[in-house]
Formats: C-alpha cells, sequence, structure tokens
C-alpha cells in the first residue's frame, strides 16, 4: 500500500499543475472580457462634448494665430529700418541733399523711412539748425503714429487673451449648472453628471489653451515693437542732427559744399 500511495501521489500532483495551466488563461480571458471597453475620444468629440461656448473659444484661436502671423512679418527691425536704407540716408544727409533723401524715403516705404521723410519736408537751410525743432516735431508725431498703427495689432493678443478664458469659465459655469439641474431632478447617477461636468472641464481647458499662449505673444511683440521703435527714434535723430549740422562729421561739408581754397586747389589741379 505505501508503495502505490508513493506513486499515486506525483501523479496527482501533476494533473493538478496541467489543470492550473490549461484553465489559468481561460479565466483571465473570461475576466477581460467581462471588463468594460473604454472609447477613445477625438479632439472633434471632445469639441462636441464641450457644447455652443466651443465655438468663440475657436474663433478666438484662429484670431491668435493670424494676429500672431501679421505681427511676425511686420514687426520686424530688418524691415522696419533697413540698415542698407540708413546708411544711405546718412550719405544724403551729409551732402545736404534732402531732395535725393526724401525720394529714397518715398521709393522704400517703411516706419524709417515715412518718419524720416516727414522730417524732411521741413527742412529749412534758411532757418537756425535747418529748422531742426520742426524736423524732430514731424518726426516724433509720425513715429507715434507707426507705433500706434503696429500697437492696435498687437493689442488684439491682449483681448483674445483675456476674452479666452473668460468663455472657458463661464462653459464651467454653464457645465455646473446642467448638472445640478440633473441632480434636481432625481438623477443621481455618475452618467447623468458626467455630461455638464465634462462640458465644464473642457471649456475651461479650451479658454486656457488658447489664452495661455496668446498672452505669452503679446507681452513678445509688444517688447519686440517698443525696441524697433527706440531704435528708430534714435537713428532718425542721428540723420537730422547730421543735415542740421549740429553733429559734425568728417568730410560732411566739404563733400557737399566746396570752400573756396578747395575749388581753387582743384581748378589748379585741372589746369
Amino acid at each position: 500500500m505505501k508503495t502505490s500511495y508513493h506513486y499515486s501521489h506525483p501523479r496527482l500532483a501533476t494533473l493538478l499543475l496541467l489543470f492550473c495551466l490549461f484553465t489559468a488563461p481561460t479565466a483571465v480571458s473570461a475576466q477581460n472580457d467581462a471588463a468594460p471597453t473604454v472609447k477613445t475620444k477625438t479632439l472633434l468629440d471632445l469639441y462636441n462634448q464641450g457644447g455652443f461656448l466651443m465655438h468663440p473659444i475657436l474663433l478666438c484661436s484662429i484670431g491668435t494665430i493670424a494676429v500672431c502671423a501679421y505681427c511676425l512679418l511686420q514687426i520686424n527691425p530688418k524691415k522696419m529700418a533697413p540698415k542698407s536704407q540708413f546708411d544711405a540716408l546718412s550719405h544724403f544727409m551729409r551732402v545736404r541733399d534732402p531732395n535725393s533723401a526724401y525720394e529714397l524715403c518715398q521709393n522704400n516705404p517703411n516706419a524709417l523711412a515715412n518718419t524720416t521723410a516727414a522730417a524732411l519736408l521741413k527742412v529749412n537751410f534758411e532757418r537756425e539748425l535747418a529748422n531742426k525743432v520742426s524736423m524732430e516735431q514731424a518726426a516724433a508725431e509720425t513715429l507715434n503714429t507707426e507705433e500706434t498703427r503696429l500697437m492696435i495689432w498687437v493689442n488684439y493678443l491682449n483681448v483674445f487673451a483675456t476674452i479666452a478664458p473668460m468663455l472657458g469659465l463661464l462653459g464651467t459655469v454653464t457645465g455646473m449648472i446642467s448638472s445640478f439641474d440633473q441632480l434636481a431632478a432625481g438623477k443621481s447617477e455618475p452618467q447623468d453628471l458626467a455630461g455638464g461636468i465634462g462640458q465644464a472641464m473642457i471649456t475651461t481647458a479650451g479658454g486656457l489653451i488658447t489664452g495661455i499662449p496668446a498672452m505669452f505673444f503679446y507681452f513678445y511683440f509688444r517688447n519686440k515693437l517698443m525696441v524697433a521703435i527706440n531704435d528708430i527714434q534714435r537713428n532718425v535723430t542721428f540723420l537730422i542732427d547730421v543735415l542740421s549740422g549740429e553733429l559734425k562729421l568728417e568730410g560732411a561739408v566739404e563733400e557737399a559744399i566746396p570752400t573756396a581754397e578747395t575749388s581753387g586747389s582743384t581748378a589748379n589741379a585741372q589746369a
């Protein structure tokens, strides 16, 4: 009996092990089949779940992208004040040729050219320092106009940065109101409240996603515009000082108006 017991005990253990190996995957598979499947939502599904307030938030995001693209093209120091144009204007100012400088500004309009052209219209060599005071006043008014024209577009970014989060907050309030209405009607199941809570969270996220980049680019382009305007003001002041004669550059007067000694020396050299 002992011999048969020792042989039957390992066989029983082997059968139990094989049974567990074959039945375990089946049990796990049955458990997985019983678990509910979660549907993956697309961006369009989230947009639709956010409700009607997602439409104005979308408009704010489109407006932010459009204004950023415009400011990126317009608020550019190389475009607002090209170095080659400044060098050419400096040459005309040294030789006191305001007509050529004004023509150059008219043919190549930009912030620097428009500001300089306004100053050149006030040139009067018969007055003290070629009427410098009037030139500086005209240049300041024109430069202020150029800054205001570009700052209007930059301020739109501030508008979008303010409106978009407030629209998201409004969506939060309407979503919570919808959920409380369900509770008031006696519907306290999670699926009954999920719609209003989901709308609240999605609109809040949409407003912040639009407002945060808009606020960042508002400060970025505002500071960039301020730097560009300051550079143009400094350059135009330099050009006016050269033209008025207050800032003496080497060879400026001699190149523009030859003196009697220079004319006599040139005539003797030609002879």
